[in-house]
């Protein structure tokens, strides 16, 4: 597979980042290991997001909580962003959070 495709894949579930990972591991490509680092991070975000959300839409009137829970939508909104920029090979971040967990995984860097 292309290095371009790894690193799509690394977006799809974190089994799919994992299959990447290992795979990724004899071929070093600078492409996928920026894609998995977005990735995880994106994953990280996206469940702490998705708890914070739940927490305050059952605090919430249904009225409210109803049009709050479309915000659940929005890690996977920035999923799509990564799977396009993965795919057209370019190690561009995923927008509003792609900047903070940018070389924050160490045992992701090429050695």
């Amino acid at each position: 597979m292309k290095t371009n495709q790894w690193a799509m894949i690394a977006y799809i579930t974190i089994i799919g980042w994992i299959v990447a990972y290992v795979k990724s591991k004899d071929n070093k490509s600078s492409l996928v290991s920026y894609h998995l680092e977005q990735a995880l991070g994106l994953a990280i975000a996206g469940m702490v997001w998705c708890i914070a959300l739940s927490i305050v839409i059952a605090i919430l009137p249904a009225a409210l909580a109803g049009i709050l829970s479309i915000a659940g939508l929005l890690p996977i909104i920035f999923m799509v962003f990564g799977i396009i920029n993965a795919n057209n090979g370019v190690q561009k971040p995923i927008p509003v959070i792609g900047k903070f967990f940018q070389n924050k995984f160490a045992f992701l860097q090429e050695a």
